[in-house]
């Protein structure tokens, strides 16, 4: 046991992003991964032996998730995308009794990238137009993904129109991200590459850190890096 680490329940443990999360703890001193839950474990019990979960799991967990949560008053960093809308709520009426960590993407990269999005379509206003291009690997079951929402919710704050999002599954990549304006006789392109998964996992253990102990409420990626 590592002396004063943050105890983390980890949930979707044998998925991928679960399983490079558990690689990276290993050797953060800061970290002890106290317990693990997947598929059909009950993650109540767990929940009330640990100082933070960290969900990479999947949509349909939520509810419990939030529930054993507010039960014993343990912060979550949420790392899962593809929340419904029910779902999306019942993250939010969970952070008015304990601190949510909710992000689309924890790396420190793409969380630059949503800020130079949002300075780059104040700036260039209405006569560029915008699109978003993802790509992720074969096995990602969500589409766009929660990077790519993300990003689009950034821009539909500039702009009354919809912004239009093409979304490609090919081969085993992490994850790639453009987002393209295009105006009159010039484009503009910004571009995220993830070379590896452990830029995310490294992301969520920091945001594990850096909840404990905050007020109840929603936070963000860009609240863990003070952006």
């Amino acid at each position: 046991m590592k002396n004063s680490a943050v105890r983390v329940l980890l949930i979707g443990a044998a998925g991928r992003m679960g399983k490079t999360v558990l690689d990276l703890a290993q050797n953060d001193r800061e970290i002890e991964i106290a317990g693990q839950c997947d598929l059909g474990d009950s993650i109540e019990p767990a929940m009330k032996n640990c100082d933070v979960g960290i969900d990479f799991s999947h949509a349909g967990s939520i509810d419990e998730i939030c529930r054993a949560a507010s039960q014993h008053g343990k912060p979550l960093v949420v790392g899962t995308t593809g929340h419904s809308q029910h779902q999306r709520r019942t993250i939010e009426t969970t952070a008015h009794s304990v601190p949510i960590v909710l992000a689309s993407n924890f790396s420190v990269g793409v969380n630059v990238l949503f800020w130079l999005t949002q300075k780059a379509a104040e700036f260039l206003g209405s006569d560029f137009d915008p699109e978003i291009i993802e790509t992720h690997h074969t096995m990602k079951k969500d589409a766009p993904s929660g990077t790519a929402k993300t990003l689009a919710e950034i821009l539909k704050a500039t702009r009354d129109s919809e912004i239009a999002i093409q979304s490609i599954r090919e081969g085993d990549v992490v994850g790639e991200h453009t987002v393209i304006f295009s105006g009159p006789g010039e484009s503009l392109e910004l571009t995220h590459l993830a070379a590896n998964r452990g830029i995310f996992a490294a992301g969520a253990l920091r945001a594990a850190k850096w909840i404990i102990n905050k007020p109840p409420g929603l936070y963000s990626m860009q609240d863990v890096l003070g952006l």
